[in-house]
């Protein structure tokens, strides 16, 4: 497969680095030529420096023979115009990166796929949907869900007294044989590990679980954790993000949205209905603590500065509130972020390489979520009539170091596969999997 991308920053750079490890061919086009020396010093990827609207450089980079192009600039009109001469220059499939939500309507995406644009990703969309689906799971850090919520995965750290710290995996299988989870992966100091038999968990793991929908109490009796009642809920940032969450949350819960920009809350006061605006600083503690801070169950800070939101949700936390999501930018502090008590980060490199997936991988990938902390991937691949996998059961499979099968979607049941179990056409399974291994994975399935 060859793939273009066109950035202007690091959502380019980081895309490109991530899929080095899938054997495909991929060029980047930047109009920044010291970020694409840096790309260069790390990789043996192609890199043309240029604006990605000019024919004339997209012909350089043979957009001809291209099957994927991504523009992901942070310009969501450069995206649209790009893909729409790549296509014209005879690009196979286009997807561009969009910020304004309101253009993923069914009528505008089937007028910008009329131009030559055929997918639309808005990141800001999807880190507002992340934050809801978080709130209304508040005992885990990360949470998504497969075909419409037919299963899901959740993230949660093991806290001091949690059932399964310091037995193994193997005791695990014998004391709850019969809940219905799956522990995929485990983070540990910044390690990923696919965790074996003889596996003994420790405190302040960050456990990947994978569960029907129906089976979150039985989570919730595995890692000794409970929900957090979420009524209150303050959010610094009137960007986009933050105003699709406010938006969301609104008819359920108790929204405060701060600003510090007063002509935004004039337009914010418009958009928002039922939650109360603040005009304020929100790196000001007693502006904060004036307007309730130390009543909040969950704080949310999404604005520009990643640092800030770092910083705030820690005062947070130290006031009290029981649930703190910060949008960091910078993928090497997500770490750090967790480490030092912030409950969740929101990243929108990870998130737009998340969808992004699915249109790279070799056979049939539907949905995918790239792990915060971590270089993983959870993607959920259907099962071609052509697949090896339905010939054999999964313990034949061969599957590669660094992949493990988390549950498989049959029609509208769900299954949580054992050594046995042998897959069939249609079928959509989950499959948690290191970059180096994806698209080994993917042809199992293809």
């Amino acid at each position: 497969m060859n793939i273009i991308i066109a950035g202007d920053g690091e959502v380019g750079f980081y895309l490109a680095q991530s899929l080095t490890n899938l054997d495909y061919n991929i060029t980047v086009v930047d109009p920044h030529s010291e970020l694409l020396d840096r790309l260069k010093q790390n990789t043996d990827l192609l890199t043309i420096t240029g604006n990605s609207t000019s024919p004339e450089v997209l012909e350089k980079a043979d957009v001809k023979d291209c099957d994927l192009f991504l523009s992901v600039l942070h310009d969501e009109s450069i995206n649209l115009i790009t893909c729409m001469v790549a296509k014209r220059l005879k690009a196979k499939k286009t997807v561009a990166r969009i910020s304004n939500a309101e253009l993923l309507t069914s009528k505008n995406r089937e007028m910008f796929r009329d131009l030559g644009v055929d997918e639309l990703v808005c990141p800001e969309r999807i880190a507002a949907k992340e934050i809801t689906n978080l709130l209304n799971n508040s005992m885990a850090t990360e949470f998504f869900d497969f075909s419409g919520g037919l299963l899901t995965m959740c993230l949660i750290r093991l806290e001091e007294g949690s059932p399964i710290v310091g037995r193994s995996v193997r005791e695990l299988l014998q004391i709850y044989a019969s809940l219905q989870v799956r522990i995929v992966a485990v983070l540990r100091n910044s390690q990923t590990i696919i965790p074996h038999a003889d596996f003994v968990f420790k405190e302040g793991d960050l456990t990947y679980i994978i569960s029907k929908p129906n089976q979150m109490e039985s989570v919730k009796k595995l890692v000794g954790k409970t929900d957090v009642n979420i009524h209150n809920v303050m959010i610094a940032g009137g960007s986009r993000i933050g105003r699709y969450a406010a938006t969301t949350l609104e008819d359920r819960m108790n929204v405060k949205l701060i600003d510090s920009d007063r002509s935004r809350c004039e337009e914010l006061s418009s958009i928002v209905k039922k939650g109360l605006i603040l005009h304020g600083d929100v790196t000001d503690i007693e502006f904060l603590e004036e307007e309730g801070l130390s009543d909040c169950d969950a704080f949310i800070s999404v604005t520009d500065s990643s640092e800030t939101n770092v910083l705030s949700c820690l005062h947070a936390r130290r006031y009290g509130v029981k649930r703190t999501i910060a949008l960091v930018e910078n993928t090497g502090f997500i770490n750090i972020s967790q480490d030092i008590g912030i409950d969740t980060i929101i990243n929108k490199k990870l998130i737009t390489a998340s969808y992004i997936v699915r249109f790279i991988v070799k056979g049939s990938a539907v949905s995918s979520k790239w792990l915060s902390g971590t270089n993983a991937e959870l993607i959920e691949f259907i099962v071609s009539s052509h697949s090896p996998a339905t010939r054999k059961p999964i313990r034949e499979l061969n599957i590669p170091m660094g992949a493990t099968i988390g549950g498989i979607i049959r029609g509208r049941e769900t299954l949580l596969p054992t050594r046995d179990t042998q897959l069939q056409e249609m079928d959509k399974v989950v499959v948690f999997t290191m970059p180096k291994v994806m698209s080994q994975v993917a042809k199992l399935f293809h």
